[in-house]
Formats: C-alpha cells, structure tokens, sequence
C-alpha cells in the first residue's frame, strides 16, 4: 500500500507519510506559494513540482532526495515570434497542468502539458525541454477554447504500459489526441464524445470537446475512462471510440476520475452539481464507483460529511495507489481523506489544509 502522499495547496506542498497505520504530516514545502502540481518517482526519491506565482510565473523545482533540499529549473517556454513579442501563435506558458514520466526505459524523461494547450518533453528532468510543435500546429487546434479557463489546457497525459512511443492526451476544451510514434503524427481520439454546450450540428465534434480527466487502465490499456463536462465516458477499443455511461446515480458532473489498476470495470468519479454550482449535490458529499464497466454504481459516503458540504475535488485531486484499495482525494475547502477499502469508508486526515489542487500517492 502506499507509504506517502503529496497534496498540492495554494499555500504550499505538503507531504503526508504513512506511520503505525496513521497518517502524519510530514512537512510543509514552497510555504506560502500556489503549488499546482506534484509528480513522484516511484521510489519516492525523485519529485518534480510545479507552481504557479502569478504575476512571477510559472516556477518549477526538483528534489532528488525525497523533499530533502530542492532545487529550481527552468519551466518550459513557449517559442517566441520575430522581435521577441508573443502572438496567438506562441503564446506564453500560463500554467502546468499535467506532469507524466514518459519513458520507463530513461526515469528522467518527462511529458508536461500546459495551457494554452501545449505538450512538452524532456529527457533529463527537465533541464532541457522540446515542444511537440506537430500537436501545436494541427489546423484543428484553432478551434480548441478555455474550458471554465481563459486557455485551453492539456491536463491529461497517458502513456501506454505497452509501449512508450503510444501517448494520449486530453484538453479542456480539445478533445483527446493520440500518437503512436512518440509525437510525431496525431490522429483524433474523441469520437463518440458530446458537447452539450455547444449548438446541436456541432455537439460531436472531437476538437471542441471538454474532457475534465482521463485515466487509462493500466492492466486493459485498450480501456479508458474520461470524466467529461457533459457526463462520463469509456472506451474500450484504445480510443477509436467513446460512448456515454448514462447509469450514474445522482449526478454525472465531476472532474476527477480514477480507475482500478488492475480491473478495467472498476471506477471512481466524485460527483457535483453542475454548472455554476460546483459543489455536493444537496450537500451531501459522495463518490460513486462502478464494479461493471458502468452498468451499475454504488454510492459510497461513509465517513464523508452529508449536509452543508462544499466540498469540490479537482481533476487531479483524487488518487488510487497500485493495489486499488487505498485511496486519497482532497477538496476545495481544505479537506482530506484516504480510504484502505476501495472507497467503502473514508478517514479523515485534515479539514483545515488550503484548497487543495491535486493528490499523488506511493
């Protein structure tokens, strides 16, 4: 089970480590600053965080000993256009959304995706990077918009267990591309998705599509699972095609998904009420998980507040660890919780942290 978790705040990283079956908090980092988003390696020794200083940008640090010491490096850069100015064209970076190791044949190469919708890669741990400039210039890109945001953002990053070389991607709002030569060529992988917010002769385009999170199967890598605005979605022909699970209880708005890492019928979503609202559905804080692909759900609540709750978790705020029993999310409203039986009970480690970004686990 996992040992260590990280929770990105908007006043810092904090590190929780698992103690004598107790959760205890393990220091705080970055203190004071918008820490967006946290990658570990697996042994724990390796982290990679960004953050987001607003004003001062986009800044990003390593550590090479577990959040010992860390040291800063260079975020990726946008290319700029003739005279040094910045057009539509070559943006500036305006926030990492998404962090991946890329290779497990290199451990220090790194996929990262940003808005305004750009994919990066770097092969030594980010002291250099390169922008897959054929995702950046598809024609289709032009029709991509700010999901909720002023940008497009590519907030979700697959790699296939298969083969390294075979990466899918998802952008709120753009879709979900795929590419089987590592970033060279990239073929549409949103057919089957709705967009209700768009007029009715273009609600099936892939390139305006607003998925919030997509997650791939690690043991069936042929089955995704994609958290959409306008509900949930699967796939289970490697991205050919998605069609809409339209048997959740309660609610099919949410933003975080997470599927178990060895059954691909198995998943959890975090219901809301969509969409100016962004809280619990009558207040009542619940997960919901399928066993069966989505044929059916449960409704998961124990140890979760019913009544009065405002409780939002993000994207990337919910997060399982390699047996598929335990998991964490962290909310908007500064808690956290972790679950040892699937999501059947919940514990709660702290209701008073920041709101909480994002949740990663080893």
């Amino acid at each position: 089970m996992a040992s260590a978790l990280y929770i990105s705040t908007r006043k810092g990283l904090m590190i929780y480590r698992r103690k004598a079956n107790a959760w205890t908090h393990d220091g705080t980092h970055f203190l004071g600053s918008n820490a967006s988003l946290l990658l570990p390696s697996a042994d724990g020794q390796t982290l990679i965080a960004a953050l987001n200083l607003g004003h001062f940008g986009v800044k990003m640090h390593r550590s090479r000993n577990g959040g010992k010491t860390w040291e800063e490096f260079d975020a990726p850069k946008y290319p700029a256009v003739e005279g040094g100015e910045t057009d539509d064209k070559a943006p500036a970076l305006k926030g990492v959304w998404a962090l991946e190791w890329a290779d497990p044949k290199n451990p220090n190469a790194l996929w990262c995706g940003t808005a305004p919708g750009g994919l990066f890669y770097s092969p030594d741990l980010g002291a250099t990077w390169t922008m897959n400039k054929d995702l950046w210039d598809l024609p289709e890109r032009q029709k991509w918009m700010g999901g909720g945001t002023e940008h497009p953002a590519l907030h979700s990053i697959c790699v296939d267990p298969r083969d390294a070389q075979r990466i899918a991607i998802a952008v709120s709002c753009g879709g979900v591309r795929v590419t089987n030569d590592g970033g060279k060529t990239w073929e549409v992988g949103a057919k089957g998705m709705r967009a209700a917010f768009m007029p009715p002769d273009m609600q099936f385009d892939p390139d305006v599509q607003d998925p919030h999170m997509m997650v791939q199967s690690p043991s069936s890598p042929n089955v995704y699972w994609t958290q959409h605005h306008n509900g949930i979605f699967r796939s289970t022909d490697g991205l050919k095609s998605w069609h809409e699970i339209t048997t959740a209880p309660v609610s099919s708005f949410g933003f975080a998904v997470a599927v178990h890492p060895k059954n691909a019928d198995v998943a959890w979503f975090v219901p809301a009420k969509k969409d100016e609202d962004r809280f619990p559905v009558d207040g009542n804080m619940i997960v919901t998980r399928t066993s069966d692909g989505g044929k059916t759900f449960d409704v998961l609540k124990k140890g979760l507040p019913q009544g009065n709750a405002f409780d939002l978790i993000y994207r990337h705020g919910l997060a399982i660890d390699d047996t598929g029993n335990q998991l964490a999310m962290g909310s908007t409203t500064g808690a956290l919780w972790t679950s040892d039986d699937g999501g059947e009970s919940w514990q709660l480690i702290s209701a008073h942290l920041p709101p909480i970004y994002a949740v990663r686990m080893n």
